[in-house]
């Protein structure tokens, strides 16, 4: 069996430059139009990207999205971007914690509040793990990196396909609802490259999960991760289920509506216009992995930063151009949807 370690390596080195992105499925962005307002009345400087979530005040609605961790890479990886957000008033999302519950010296990889003492943190364990501790066992995890809130992931997709991956996925709904109720912090219950159904979301609303990250379809393909790495007939299933998924915007769209506090809108996002157009369908925010850990690792923290700017930019000239100052404006958006998304509207919702 492959070492935990190991793995998270694999991943790094995978998501930096593999092959690792859907081939065909979008994340169906290109299909939402936003309205052109020629005359919005606004000053550029006048746009106000901010946003409160979790009581604490973000300059944009970034989520620099979660990652890494359990690895020696991971612990710059992890402490670089952190302090970016930091910097720049965005929220940060650790990876999967389960390496430091399984050895806690792996800790250190997770630990950023040194370099980012007030980002919005969010820390992350996968629902089947979670499934098998205490409450306090998971609120230690939490409170070992100083989360803000803690992100539950579910991957049936991912594991299926891996070969040391987890097969029992009972039990999940309950969990959720037990540390919804029992944890100290807000829980957000989180994909990991396939999307969330309406369905889901309904039952998830009635669990008491009151926030979602749709991570959706379009982007990284968490199969592809782990077909790359599949052996034999594990890599044939991962070649089936490559495209497997609910694209992002079909996401978002789906579970808008369903009165979650928060909506995360990850996987694929390109831009500061997809970010945009996530808000005009119902999102809170934006999340953002494989394209800022690209800039970081082929350019260091400049080019990271400039990556980031730019989105944070695209998303402020969206707003004055459909006439809206701030980002509440951004979500009464006018908008035409085309093509797959309002079939995926039509036919799932």
């Amino acid at each position: 069996m492959t070492d935990i370690s190991q793995r998270k390596a694999d991943h790094l080195d995978l998501a930096t430059s593999g092959d690792v992105g859907f081939k065909r499925t979008t994340t169906l962005f290109e299909c939402v139009r936003l309205v052109h307002d020629a005359l919005p009345e606004l000053d550029f400087a006048e746009i106000d990207t901010s946003i409160e979530l979790f009581g604490k005040r973000l300059r944009a609605p970034i989520l620099i999205a979660a990652m890494t961790g359990g690895h020696e890479r991971a612990e710059r990886i992890n402490r670089e971007l952190a302090s970016i957000a930091e910097e720049r008033g965005y929220a940060f999302g650790l990876g999967s914690q389960r390496a430091m519950h399984k050895d806690p010296k792996k800790g250190r990889s997770y630990q950023v509040r040194r370099e980012a003492p007030g980002v919005l943190l969010f820390g992350n364990v996968g629902v089947v793990q979670a499934a098998k501790m205490t409450t306090a066992e998971v609120e230690g995890l939490a409170g070992a990196v100083g989360a803000d809130a803690l992100c539950v992931h579910l991957n049936p997709a991912m594991e299926l396909v891996q070969a040391e991956g987890d097969r029992d996925f009972r039990s999940g709904l309950d969990t959720l609802g037990r540390l919804a109720s029992e944890l100290s912090i807000p829980v957000i219950a989180k994909e990991t490259g396939c999307g969330i159904s309406s369905d889901v979301a309904e039952r998830l609303r009635k669990a008491g999960i009151e926030h979602v990250d749709v991570s959706g379809a379009g982007g990284t393909s968490w199969v592809a991760v782990e077909t790359q790495r599949a052996p034999g007939e594990r890599r044939g299933l991962g070649e089936t289920f490559w495209e497997w998924g609910i694209p992002t915007a079909a996401s978002v769209a789906l579970v808008s509506g369903q009165g979650f506090s928060s909506i995360f809108a990850t996987g694929g996002i390109s831009s500061g216009l997809d970010i945009a157009k996530a808000i005009a369908l119902g999102a809170s925010a934006g999340g953002i992995a494989r394209a800022v850990l690209q800039a970081l690792e082929g350019g260091g923290r400049a080019a990271a930063v400039a990556h980031l700017e730019r989105i944070e930019t695209e998303i402020r000239m969206a707003m004055l151009l459909v006439g809206a100052r701030d980002l509440a404006g951004l979500g009464r958006a006018r908008r035409i949807v085309t093509g797959e998304l309002a079939e995926w509207i039509r036919q799932v919702r």
